[in-house]
């Protein structure tokens, strides 16, 4: 079987690509070359995507059993996919994402007829133009797509914590190993899926060449749902310290002026989000999510402590969480004394 995957090599999509390898596939990956040590064994074609007339170029005259396209977000980006690959694949799989789906729900559990709205969120709300523009292809000209909703996914080096800011988790990390407060949205309650990478890979690859999953669309999650406070919780727990929430409510972080949390928060984290995963588990026999978050934290934390180039200070979100911290004890106090 012969495979494209656009990207390749990302948090996603990276156990994807090794899993395939492993299993004998031919695997073309197509991306700007960052990141291709990683995956030997794949076939390279360095280029930008987003240049159509080079990627045109250099997939002319080609074929594959399945694309898969791990870096679209704008409808532009999936109508020149539609134009490139028609007639030159069997399955084409877009990465939506989860955050497409209106939150808060009516029923506390997702489900793929779940409906999509997003009002806070311009990623969430291009995620399902594209996924309309997919629909009306497939009803108009039977293009045969498949649509796949990640939810809160990560793998080695990488944690699924509820606030960050623009270097990722290491200043959290630091924060909980100096004692310091950390930033954790409401009081720490609402419910969060996370998934560990590998696992999504496991479903993902089950959808691939999958006559059944055409015209599609599947949401891949896992069956565990932590508090945030769980989360947090693991974390200190894991690098032997005190937790120390400080629970700030979310339409207040929305409107902090350094960061963007309005989406990410407002759209999403600040909700439950449970999934009903029936569908991908009918779809592709036999798979579950198998790795415990406490599981996968702690792999992630090694990869984390063994690589220099993942421990990026960022002393303007530290800045930031000791401010707002501030506030919020000071908040407390004048409460307390009404």
């Amino acid at each position: 079987m012969r495979a494209l995957l656009i990207g390749g090599t990302g948090t996603i999509s990276l156990p994807i690509t090794r899993k395939l390898i492993a299993q004998g596939w031919q695997v073309t990956l197509l991306n700007r070359g960052n990141k291709n040590d990683l995956v030997p064994g794949a076939e390279i074609i360095c280029c930008d995507m987003n240049d159509a007339a080079a990627a045109e170029a250099a997939l002319r005259g080609r074929s594959f059993d399945v694309v898969a396209q791990f870096i679209a977000y704008h409808p532009d980006q999936v109508a020149r996919d539609i134009q490139l690959f028609t007639g030159k694949t069997r399955q084409y799989i877009f990465i939506s994402s989860a955050s497409a789906y209106i939150k808060p729900t009516r029923n506390p559990v997702i489900t793929e007829s779940t409906p999509l709205s997003n009002p806070y969120w311009l990623y969430s709300r291009n995620k399902i133009a594209c996924e309309q523009l997919l629909c009306e292809e497939r009803d108009r000209k039977v293009f045969p797509m498949t649509i796949v909703r990640p939810s809160h996914t990560y793998g080695p080096g990488t944690l699924p914590l509820s606030v960050h800011g623009h270097k990722g988790s290491w200043q959290i990390i630091r924060r909980v190993l100096d004692r310091k407060p950390v930033l954790i949205p409401g009081d720490g309650t609402s419910l969060w899926t996370v998934t560990w990478s590998d696992d999504f890979a496991d479903a993902f690859i089950g959808l691939m060449g999958n006559d059944h999953a055409i015209g599609e669309s599947v949401h891949i999650t896992s069956d565990e749902a932590l508090t945030w406070n769980q989360i947090h919780r693991l974390l200190a727990e894991a690098l032997d310290r005190p937790f120390l929430p400080c629970y700030v409510p979310s339409t207040l972080l929305a409107q902090a002026g350094a960061y963007d949390f309005t989406g990410s928060m407002l759209g999403d984290k600040a909700v439950c989000a449970l999934f009903d995963n029936s569908k991908i588990k009918r779809l592709v026999p036999g798979f579950t999510a198998k790795t415990r978050f406490d599981q996968g934290l702690r792999m992630s934390l090694e990869v984390i402590f063994n690589s220099p180039e993942r421990q990026q200070p960022d002393p303007d979100f530290d800045r930031f969480c000791d401010r707002v911290a501030a506030i919020m004890q000071d908040a407390e106090a004048q409460i307390a004394r009404l």
